[in-house]
Parts: structure tokens; C-alpha cells; sequence
């Protein structure tokens, strides 16, 4: 059977790939929705249908895995920075704070066969400085980030612990989506 990554998500990408899946990356062209108040999991959920979605209409032979992360402050989603400004901003405002990571997921096809998950992680951040904020922007890439961190890109800078899935607040709560893809395991080639 078919595996398709429905993202373009580096993090994504190196996950499913330790886990030993053999898949193929298509890009989702879906546009993510941004409505706060369908609250956390429907979100999520939500955006990873749609990413899974625009993908397996053109696939229909193949199992589709769409997923969509979002950083959760007192309920409300916390996108990509658009720009160093707003990622800064962001990391201000999590600062000595705790936040939820969601992360949805859609597994769809082969034909119908649709499943749909979350799971969320509380991130407990450090008090951040000045400093620290600066020279945290300075080593990461957080335009491309839900909440403009990476857990993965010197985390150790800003975050104090978690409660839950490391790899959920990366991106994709691989033991989920393993257990998910369990009744197709037969068709799924495993490295």
C-alpha cells in the first residue's frame, strides 16, 4: 500500500522516516483556517483533513496522512510568525508561560477509510530574558514554526519540560499515527 506524507514538513518528514515507514512526500495545497474558535482539537483536525484531503482526491489508490500543528496560549492558536518581528512577540508572550501543542491528524484512503486523531502536549517555557530571546532567534529558523519554536532547534534555551509526546510538539505524534495505520498494517511496507 501507498504512504503519502500530505507535507511539506522537514520534522514531519524525519519522524515517519525513524519509524521505518516507506512514504512519499506530496505537499498539501490546502489553505489552513485560522478560526480560534472551533477550539483546539476540532482545529487541528480540522486542518489536517483538509491538508489529507487535496491530497488523496488525486491518490485515491494510497493512504493519505495529513497533519496540522498549532501552539495553544490561554486557547488561543498561535500560527507561523509572519515575519522576526511577530516571532519575537510570540516568544514574549510564552515566556515563564504554559502552552498546549496540537497536533491533528488525518488519515485518509485507500477510497473512503478516513481516521481522525489529536494529541496535545503541555510545553512549560523558561522565564526568557532579552538575551536569551536574541540569541535564540539569532541560532533558529522560527518563521516556519508553530508558535515561532521548534522543540527540536535548541529548545533546551527556552523550555523548562514537557508533559506528553516530544514528537507531538515536533510535528506528529508518530505512536498515534503508528496505531492508527494498524488495521492497513498488512498493506503498509515497513522497512
Amino acid at each position: 500500500m501507498r504512504i503519502i506524507l500530505a507535507s511539506g514538513s522537514p520534522r514531519r518528514r524525519e519522524l515517519l522516516a525513524a519509524a521505518g515507514l516507506e512514504f512519499e512526500v506530496i505537499p498539501s495545497p490546502a489553505e489552513e483556517i485560522h478560526d480560534g474558535s472551533m477550539g483546539m482539537a476540532d482545529l487541528c483536525q480540522e486542518n489536517a483533513r483538509l491538508k489529507a484531503s487535496a491530497v488523496a482526491i488525486q491518490h485515491r489508490d494510497a493512504v493519505v496522512i495529513g497533519a496540522d500543528t498549532l501552539v495553544f496560549l490561554d486557547g488561543e492558536p498561535l500560527g507561523k510568525p509572519k515575519d522576526m518581528a511577530e516571532a519575537e512577540s510570540m516568544l514574549r508572550r510564552l515566556s515563564g508561560k504554559t502552552n498546549q501543542v496540537c497536533t491533528g491528524v488525518c488519515i485518509m484512503g485507500p477510497g473512503e477509510k478516513s481516521t481522525s486523531l489529536h494529541v496535545v502536549t503541555d510545553v512549560f517555557f523558561r522565564e526568557l530574558d532579552d538575551e536569551t530571546l536574541v540569541t535564540y532567534l539569532a541560532k533558529t529558523q522560527p518563521l516556519d514554526k508553530a508558535g515561532a519554536y521548534g522543540i527540536q532547534d535548541c529548545g533546551e534555551m527556552i523550555i523548562e519540560r514537557i508533559a506528553g509526546a516530544y514528537d507531538n510538539v515536533m510535528g506528529l505524534p508518530v505512536e498515534q499515527v503508528l496505531q492508527a495505520l494498524e488495521l492497513r498494517r498488512a498493506d503498509i511496507p515497513v522497512r
